[in-house]
């Protein structure tokens, strides 16, 4: 049903604020949780391998379940599946807080990234079916616009509850947004959902697409090749299953058959997990070696939230006017000699630091915009949402491996991350690792053909 909101009204400001909110706690659980580790891993006594997966858990069950997420909310209600998000993100979240020892963290993490598989899709989609449609361009910049100022207030936040107070609230910070979006939720946001929607699940391929996640991630971090061929044979089985549903598959094969669509998640996934291995590494790198402070080592990366807050834009018109391709090649080897310069940072910020991070920030600008709208351009319009569901995931998915990975590349493990000689050695490699993996994707871009117009690949019979 569309009920026609519009901006003006007290139900439009009231949807539009609880689909902001709850996309930024979503958001600072993602990146906040980064500036954090060093912390966290003092007080609880965590191992290198244990902050990865305090990270990568959270990763690993948002890639896994987001595009199972959304066809929940269509079939059931996307306002109620919305809410079921925030209250089991809350629910985790406080949980996370709370958390005595590292292996505790790490359930409630995985947990909270559940909630967090279901309330995202949910925060945009809620804006899309609850404004009348002359409005929703405007709601849907709105949403756009605010969420990018709660990106930028993230490093401050976060950084400052860190430092003034304790990394457990950077969880706890989750409970008074939880309760606002829940009261505007109940009050402001109308119910819809998709009376198309069939009402049959992809459950198995959500369950062995996250468990094939997690064995290789697992096997990246012990490492254990027994471990590894497990992830082998649950990734095919994931493959087999998805192929044998066809539409009805949380990750339809046949999309795959746009080398475009193809080629652009084979390039998402190389690409973000640079920048996810990368900033991995700096933030410990910045505090456990330079001396920052939490609020110093989130604000050190500011510069990159800023110019994808006011130039994204920009960056997507001049795509559309002279093609994709020259963005998608030069965006990745900016990002690369960003990553480069970045190796040498030291206790100067200005000197040091600040030139890579803005080489980084306008690679990444550049590269952005035209990805989502040249993943988008290479299927039909009615799969626009499945396919930005599965280049999300392919997103998150790159990051997590990458996080696994590039500590077993780079020699680094144990507590050898509070040791400022190794993980020195081991962060001046990682750049240079981060730097080649961008690079072949700007290579990669190189040889993308261009998309047809509009454009999908027929489904099998």
């Amino acid at each position: 049903m569309d009920s026609k909101l519009r901006l003006g009204s007290a139900a439009g400001r009231g949807t539009l604020a609880a689909a902001v909110l709850a996309s930024g706690m979503a958001f600072l659980d993602s990146t906040v949780v980064n500036v954090a580790l060093p912390a966290l891993g003092r007080e609880l006594g965590a191992s290198l391998a244990e902050l990865q997966w305090v990270v990568n858990g959270y990763t690993l069950t948002l890639a896994a379940f987001v595009l199972l997420g959304g066809a929940l909310g269509d079939k059931f209600g996307r306002r109620r599946v919305f809410l079921i998000g925030v209250i089991w993100f809350t629910l985790a979240s406080v949980a996370c807080g709370a958390a005595q020892e590292p292996t505790t963290l790490i359930i409630a993490r995985i947990v909270q990234g559940i909630g967090a598989a279901l309330l995202t899709p949910g925060s945009l989609a809620l804006i899309q079916a609850s404004f009348a449609s002359e409005e929703r361009g405007k709601a849907i910049g709105a949403w756009s616009g605010l969420s990018g100022v709660t990106t930028a207030l993230g490093p401050f936040i976060g950084g400052f509850l860190i430092d003034q107070a304790s990394w457990r609230w950077i969880f706890f910070i989750n409970v008074p947004f939880a309760l606002a979006v829940l009261l505007l939720t109940w009050r402001y946001v109308p119910e819809s959902s998709d009376a198309s929607a069939s009402g049959r699940f992809d459950f198995g391929g959500a369950v062995l697409g996250a468990l094939t996640l997690a064995f290789l991630t697992y096997a990246l971090i012990a490492p254990s090749w027994p471990f590894g061929v497990l992830a082998v044979v649950l990734g095919l089985a994931f493959v087999l299953i998805e192929r044998s549903l066809r539409e009805r598959a949380m990750m339809p094969l046949h999309l795959f058959s746009s080398s475009v669509f193809s080629v652009l998640n084979v390039y998402t996934v190389i690409v973000y997990g640079a920048f996810g291995g990368l900033f991995f590494l700096l933030v410990i790198f910045l505090q456990n070696v330079l001396g920052y402070s939490a609020l110093q080592a989130g604000l050190a990366t500011l510069p990159i939230t800023i110019f994808l807050l006011v130039f994204s834009s920009r960056s997507g018109a001049v795509a559309s006017k002279i093609g994709p391709r020259l963005q998608l090649v030069a965006g990745p080897l900016l990002c690369a000699l960003g990553a480069l310069l970045l190796r040498w940072a030291g206790p100067n910020y200005w000197t040091s630091i600040f030139p890579g991070v803005v080489i980084f920030s306008v690679g990444l600008t550049l590269l952005v915009a035209p990805l989502t709208t040249t993943v988008l351009a290479a299927l039909a319009d009615r799969y626009a949402g499945v396919a930005s569901g599965i280049n999300n995931a392919a997103a998150r998915a790159g990051s997590l491996l990458a996080v696994a990975a590039l500590p077993l590349l780079v020699g680094l493990s144990g507590a050898e991350y509070e040791q400022a000689g190794p993980l020195t050695s081991a962060y001046r490699s990682a750049t240079i690792w981060c730097a080649a993996f961008l690079a072949l994707g700007g290579l990669i871009a190189l040889f993308l053909s261009r998309p047809p117009a509009r454009t999908s690949p027929t489904p099998p019979a």
